[in-house]
């Protein structure tokens, strides 16, 4: 699967909670959201007439509306990633701590289960031959 194939599946799945997402389907995606925001609030700096590193989260349009039309399809994958790990979801709950962000990287970067779990099958994209 490559990186386009990964957005499409992230948006078709837009607010599909339920399932696994592989470690690719994930980081991929999360490029994707990272790379397109900084490149839509640059345009924003631009079109404002502010240098970017001045740039406020609310000032610009474009990245705002990149934003609101990305965030469900981000919350779903991330749910699916801890899916894939056989975590619930709703351990995302823990970035709101402030120092939760520790262990959702660390979940999000380990490896999925091998078997089928309660969320589903094995979503490996390289599978072993």
């Amino acid at each position: 699967m490559d990186f386009f194939q990964v957005i499409k599946i992230c948006f078709k799945k837009y607010a599909d909670f339920s399932g696994r997402a592989s470690r690719t389907e994930f980081w991929n995606f999360f490029a994707f959201l990272v790379v397109l925001q900084i490149i839509f609030d640059f345009i924003d700096s631009i079109i404002l007439g502010v240098p970017y590193i001045e740039l406020n989260f609310w000032d610009g349009y474009l990245g705002n509306i990149f934003y609101i039309l990305t965030f469900v399809p981000g919350i779903s994958v991330s749910a699916r990633r801890l899916h894939d790990i056989n975590k619930s979801g709703w351990w995302m709950l823990i970035a709101l701590t402030g120092i939760g962000f520790i262990p959702l990287i660390y979940w999000y970067c380990k490896k999925g289960e091998d078997k089928a779990n309660k969320y589903g099958p094995n979503s490996a994209v390289f599978k072993k031959t």
